[in-house]
Order: structure tokens, then sequence, then C-alpha cells
């Protein structure tokens, strides 16, 4: 019976070890990507500004109003804005 609780022990804290870094590791800069994707494609084929970048990483912390905000004035359309911002938080 010890060895079996030390096996599940081990096999739980292994479980949480590697889906904690694939929940949250990746998904960060995914999402922040789709972004800033959505804005260039606007610039068509330009990079987009740190302003952008920094827009999109605000939109990833839930705050899509500003998000939204931050885009427009550094001259992204609304439309834009918006989509690029709802992708952000996913």
């Amino acid at each position: 019976m010890h060895m079996s609780t030390r096996i599940a022990g081990v096999l739980t804290g292994l479980a949480l070890a590697l889906g904690g870094a694939a929940f949250a590791a990746p998904a960060a800069h995914a999402d922040v990507t789709a972004c800033i994707n959505q804005v260039e494609r606007e610039l068509q084929g330009g990079e987009a500004p740190d302003s952008v970048r920094m827009a999109c990483y605000v939109g990833l912390t839930g705050d899509h109003e500003q998000c939204v905000s931050d885009l427009t004035a550094g001259g992204v359309t609304n439309g834009t804005a918006v989509s690029a911002c709802r992708v952000a938080p996913e």
C-alpha cells in the first residue's frame, strides 16, 4: 500500500508540473501574436510598432477597452482594433 501511494503521488506531481507548464507558457505568446498579426494585416506587411505590441499585451490582461483605445490612438482602424483585442485574451 505504501508503494502505490508513492506512485500515485509521483504521477500526480508529474501531471501537475507538465500540465501547468503546457497551460501557462505557450498561450500568452500565441494570443499576443494573434492580436499583433491582425494589426499587421491592416498595415499590409508592415511590422507593428512597439505601441501595438503593448496594446495587445494590455488586451491579453483582459482590459479590452484600453486595448482598443491604445490601438486606435496609434492609427489602427476601430474595426481592426476591436477584432485584434478580442483575440488577445483567448
